[in-house]
């Protein structure tokens, strides 16, 4: 472990003497958490902005993610609420970032000169580090790997006054909901799931580095009023099923795109009938449809979390206001709404390639051998920030036990990774992590691991066609093993122990019986598990470190050699010019994900380092022109060579460029390296059929000019050897279309309108070269 700065009790509430339950009124002061003294609750608040904006809006009722967004308004009083429509300036209460994202997010806050952060922002180290071995092997690699960056993390965090969870403690979204989520709250993140705290009733938004640093230097944060789509359950789930089930039925009816631009709010008498983990699990894979968040109301299952993490303050006080603002109203009115009956609802296999394509388990035999996906499993994954919590453990251990009494152990390579080190150290003491080994498995460090691509996968060669199955929530091609014959399969963590028994991707635990070693046919039992730990949780090392309270003699560590960690320079203003003669990088065919725009797996350790990291810009998309990746031919040369090599070229003569790219452009991570990196390499302008949500946001704020084509169709006609012209853009303004010229190599000029989601302000950043400069300029007068 790294050395700690300063130590703090695992139970500092009793050190406070705060206000027990016994005399909680609406109007006291409540802590967020149990490791910072500076934050407080603001429900009193949030409650007087809400009267107000429900005054304005003529009493109508609201949807409870309205009452959270409304609530956390800059300006209640003024602020234009239409959703769909309007740009919302928030406040949101708190700031979390992962280690391969707060790399970049600090360094630009840096840049900004700002003495401290102005709202509670935490670090997690998750990313870095690579599963090999197992455990406590690769946390050691990876803490002598990493050195660099944890050095320049656990300085930066003491210097600016942030907390800081060093490599070991857990998966950010799995630390947040254990210490710093709480209903009714807003908290934005440097990961695309950090809506997994909506499992407790809070808004949890991911955002790229630069809508952080705005949250950081105390500037109102910007969102798109999101409409809500209203998922209703009903019934309850029993068996096989679980809440994974919920979430990826709901994938498949809605596509990676049907929640772009909405929040999804779960309603229904099921809601009360799971855990609040469960929860969690759907909220977090709500970014596989888009989803601006997800989340739960506040409920009983919220309030034996918040206990058994020993914040039942918190939970008392919720209670003081869930009819007037941790609820719904009644006759609030959704956008749309998706009925669920969570009784009749069964298992679901959702994959290979992406996260929507759904089958149900009764259906997946047929299914996967009329798709010739490859049938014998070679490994199962359980765990991740979707599905660690205890009672997904305590299940999956179940299933295990049923196993192993008829002589069973894993057909499959089988690991485990815990979500946090609370949740290793609680298995550990009850008896699952042994059960886990003792079945095969390989328990893998506190940490995202082959979800997201760090793993040191040695069992099969790269090229060779086989299938995954785990219980994490995103299958992108490539994206766990960096191999693209992996057919990755998404399911509950039951489902994936049960076909780590049987091997096959054919088998069905509710219907399909298995041979003991005697030869004798079985059925494996339903799983069973509880959904919190009877003896509460084991904390397990401590790995956190509160900020020091003299801060001023810390110096951060950035060696001016690194090739891990680079100061950043500003990007150039815009000259006030139309952009002319631009040559097309690529046209990117089909599925373009921030997996293919900028790869995470090994370019992690570049996250850092601005001009290193673009070396993997746009190496994973397909060239319209040839069908190959990270292969385009220079429009001058006549040369074939990689796509950042080729933008270097073109941008070390002085020439901008535009991407062409097709829906959903960006869909997946909030990484905003894929929007920094097309800056840092000349691009201009990136024109799709359509954006992903935080994309799109992140293009904006790096200076770039995110436009989508008006009519869908124009993509069709684009060649990859035209040249564009973007006029008009002394007119930019909300609204109103710019115009595309395009010149064919051999054939007439066309024109062709382009959209875009510009605001007024959002224009500023384009013309400044980027947002943070916008800041520095209202800050000091210049750039």
């Amino acid at each position: 472990m790294l050395s700690a700065r300063s130590s703090i009790l695992r139970n500092p509430v009793l050190k406070r003497g705060l206000a027990t339950a016994t005399n909680l009124t609406r109007d006291s002061k409540v802590h967020q958490n149990l490791l910072e003294d500076h934050s407080f609750i603001n429900y009193k608040q949030n409650v007087e902005n809400l009267k107000i904006v429900k005054e304005r809006l003529n009493n109508r009722p609201l949807t409870y993610a309205e009452k959270i967004l409304y609530s956390h308004l800059d300006n209640p009083q003024e602020q234009d609420i239409e959703r769909g429509v309007s740009y919302l300036k928030l406040r949101p209460d708190r700031v979390a970032c992962q280690d391969a994202t707060a790399q970049m997010a600090i360094l630009q806050f840096m840049s900004a000169g700002l003495p401290e952060v102005a709202k509670p922002v935490t670090v997690h180290c998750d990313h870095l580090i690579q599963a090999q071995i197992g455990g406590e092997k690769d946390l050691k690699r990876a803490i002598d790997i990493n050195k660099e960056v944890y050095d320049f993390l656990t300085t930066a965090t003491a210097k600016y006054n942030m907390g800081f969870w060093g490599p070991g403690s857990g998966i950010i979204h799995q630390i947040v909901l254990e210490n710093y989520a709480f209903p009714g709250a807003l908290i934005i993140g440097t990961d695309s799931h950090t809506p997994n705290a909506g499992g407790l009733g809070q808004l949890a938004i991911g955002v790229g580095g630069a809508d952080a640093v705005d949250v950081m230097a105390d500037l109102p944060w910007e969102l798109k009023a999101p409409k809500i789509l209203g998922v209703k359950l009903t019934g309850k789930m029993n068996g096989w099923t679980s809440p994974k089930d919920i979430i990826l039925k709901l994938a498949g009816i809605t596509t990676v795109k049907g929640g772009t631009g909405k929040i999804v709010e779960y309603f229904g008498p099921g809601v009360d009938t799971f855990s609040a983990t469960g929860m969690g699990t759907i909220c977090n894979m709500g970014a596989e449809i888009g989803a601006t968040t997800s989340v739960f109301p506040f409920n009983k299952s919220m309030v034996d979390y918040l206990k058994a993490t020993r914040r039942g303050e918190i939970a008392d006080f919720a209670q003081l206001y869930q009819k007037d603002f941790l609820s719904a109203d009644k006759g609030c009115e959704y956008d749309e709404i998706v009925e669920l009956d969570l009784t009749t609802l069964e298992p679901y296999v959702n994959g290979p390639f992406t996260p929507d394509l759904a089958t149900p388990i009764s259906k997946m035999k047929d299914v996967a051998v009329a798709s010739g996906w490859p049938l014998d499993i070679r490994v199962g994954l359980i765990g991740s920030c979707t599905n660690s919590s205890y009672e997904d453990m305590s299940r999956s251990a179940s299933i295990i036990k049923d196993a192993a009494s008829h002589g069973l152990k894993a057909k499959t390579i089988f690991t485990v990774t815990p979500g946090s080190e609370q949740i290793r150290a609680t298995i550990e003491r009850d008896g699952q992590l042994q059960t886990f080994k003792e079945f095969g498995g390989i328990v893998l460090a506190n940490a995202c691991g082959p979800c997201i691509g760090q793993w040191d996968r040695q069992d099969i060669k790269k090229g060779e066609k086989n299938t995954i199955v785990s219980s994490y929530n995103r299958n992108f091609t490539s994206r766990n093993d960096g191999n693209p014959q992996t057919h990755a399969f998404v399911a509950s963590p039951e489902l994936v122990t049960a076909f780590a028994i049987a091997g096959d991707l054919r088998f069905n635990p509710i219907t399909d019986k298995l041979k003991d070693k005697d030869g004798n046919e079985f059925l494996l039992k339903p799983p069973f598990g509880n959904g919190l730990p009877e003896d509460g949780y084991d904390p397990g090392e401590d790995t956190y470190t509160a900020p020091p309270a003299d801060r001023a003699a810390v110096a951060v560590s950035i060696a001016p050699t690194s090739e891990r960690l680079q100061v950043l320079k500003a990007f150039e203003p815009w000259n006030g010019k139309d952009a002319l003669d631009m040559p097309i990088l690529i046209k990117a065919l089909g599925k373009t994900t921030t997996d293919h725009i900028s790869m995470a797996g090994p370019w992690l350790k570049y996250r850092g380092h601005l001009e290193n990291i673009s070396n993997n810009y746009m190496i994973g998309a397909i060239n319209a022109e040839n069908k190959k990746a990270n292969s385009i031919r220079n429009v001058y040369t006549g040369e074939y060579k990689g796509v950042p090599d080729t933008a270097r070229d073109y941008r070390d003569q002085g020439i901008k460029w535009v991407v062409i790219g097709d829906e959903n452009f960006g869909e997946g991570s909030s990484r905003e390296h894929a929007a920094l990196e097309p800056r840092f390499l000349g691009g201009f302008a990136i024109i799709t059929r359509s954006f992903a949500r935080i994309h799109e946001t992140n293009l904006k704020k790096q200076g770039l000019l995110p436009l989508n084509f008006k009519n869908p169709a124009d993509y069709d006609k684009i060649n990859p050897d035209d040249r564009i012209d973007i006029v008009g853009l002394d007119k930019l303004a909300p609204g109103v279309d710019v115009t595309m010229k395009v010149h064919p190599k051999d054939g007439q000029v066309w024109e062709a309108p382009l959209t875009h989601t510009f605001n007024s302000e959002q224009i500023e950043w384009f013309k400044s070269g980027s947002a943070l400069n916008k800041i520095k300029k209202d800050r000091t007068g210049s750039l």
